[in-house]
């Protein structure tokens, strides 16, 4: 097999999953035979994604071919659960199509949300999305406290909190109780705190659903906070900075909003004796 950060010779074994990243949102990727078991096997799913007893990610990607320029993607949380959409992980698909599948640098990523146009452009990524939902204001009691936020869907729900320093907030402690307050609905919400910082540049932390716990980025998230941000100042793009300290692009397009940011592969990975590894379920 080809190095695999050569810029040709990628070739694919059928037993290999692919770990691959995007802004620091980190994904297990299998095609052929490995594309049906994670998109079916939410307990594999579960053991292949812990940290330290298994590979680790927050979630996986399943890849699918449907046409020459066409991707399917079937997306499944850490936790095993499914969701409609994952922005990070649609960029890392669509990079795992153009090196893996053959497919060309410009496609369709076909996700539970919506079929997503995006442009692979060395290890850097833009995904065309559709216009989120409104955005509604809320006042939610959490740790002892009011938290004043955004709700807004970006595929999945979100609860965006502006404060002053992200660095310096309560995140920690707030945004688990956050993420499962009553007033979300049954399923929650993912939750970020940001702050606009003296660049223009917005930081922004995410605890995500599915994953239950922080993230190095959320992409999803960082839309939800563009698009806030773009309101705010009546502008047309804004530059997002997530824990992972990379730094992604929000533009209002006119007709849906772009995405765009780093994705990269780290390691090729051949789990060993998966079928038969005790599949434990994550307390």
């Amino acid at each position: 097999m080809a190095p695999l950060f050569g810029a040709v010779g990628w070739s694919v074994a059928d037993d290999s999953l692919w770990l691959m990243e995007g802004a620091g949102n980190d994904f297990l990727v299998g095609v052929g035979s490995w594309s049906g078991r994670l998109a079916s096997d939410p307990k594999l799913v579960i053991r292949l994604c812990r940290r330290h007893r298994g590979i680790g990610a927050d979630g996986v990607l399943a890849l699918d071919v449907e046409e020459d320029a066409r991707v399917r993607l079937h997306y499944r949380n850490a936790d095993g659960s499914h969701a409609q959409f994952c922005a990070n992980g649609t960029r890392c698909a669509a990079l795992a199509a153009v090196r893996l599948l053959d497919v060309p640098s410009k496609l369709v990523v076909i996700t539970d949300w919506a079929e997503i146009p995006a442009q692979v452009d060395g290890e850097n990524v833009t995904l065309r999305l559709p216009t989120p939902g409104p955005a509604e204001q809320t006042a939610l009691e959490a740790i002892g406290r009011k938290w004043n936020g955004i709700v807004i869907e970006v595929g999945v729900p979100h609860l965006v909190i502006q404060v002053d320093d992200v660095a310096q907030s309560d995140f920690t402690e707030a945004a688990p109780a956050l993420r499962r307050h009553p007033a979300l609905g049954p399923g929650g919400a993912n939750v970020s705190f940001v702050s606009r910082g003296p660049d223009g540049t917005v930081g922004i932390r995410t605890f995500e659903r599915g994953v239950e716990s922080e993230t190095l980025s959320c992409g999803s998230a960082m839309v939800a906070a563009g698009v806030i941000e773009m309101a705010d100042r009546d502008v047309n793009s804004a530059r997002v900075r997530p824990a992972s300290g990379d730094v992604l692009t929000v533009e209002d397009l006119g007709t849906g909003f772009g995405l765009t940011g780093p994705a990269r592969f780290i390691a090729e990975v051949r789990p060993v004796e998966v079928g038969n590894l005790k599949l434990e379920t994550r307390n």
